[in-house]
């Protein structure tokens, strides 16, 4: 869930050559609406949305019993060491800095869903 077009574009073109099935998101209130009719494997969220921004759309999908066990990785331009450490005391499963490689985020991303698989 992103609100630049051409990163959301990129986005769902790598992740469906991967052979992910992608759903968006231009705000926080439709990616937690999203989300909800959703239920998605994994969510990769900007911190700095319209509306709610990341870190409220993270605590809304977390305090819900049907998404809480849903990896959420954050990709996000706010790339200060304080930005990282509140993600990751929130508990977010990673938080990738912009600009990125999308190869590499694939990657994260795998590892996520297959942290939940396994647990």
């Amino acid at each position: 869930m992103d609100d630049d077009p051409v990163i959301v574009r990129l986005l769902q073109v790598n992740f469906r050559l991967d052979g992910f099935e992608v759903d968006t998101a231009s705000s926080g209130e439709k990616a937690l609406r999203r989300v909800r009719e959703c239920l998605p494997d994994v969510i990769v969220l900007d911190v700095m949305m319209p509306g709610i921004d990341g870190w409220g759309v993270y605590a809304k999908i977390k305090e819900d019993p049907e998404t809480k066990g849903v990896p959420v990785v954050f990709l996000s331009a706010r790339a200060q060491d304080e930005d990282l450490r509140h993600g990751y005391a929130l508990g977010v499963d990673e938080y990738v800095t912009k600009p990125f490689d999308p190869a590499h985020l694939l990657e994260i991303v795998r590892r996520a869903l297959a942290r939940t698989q396994r647990a």
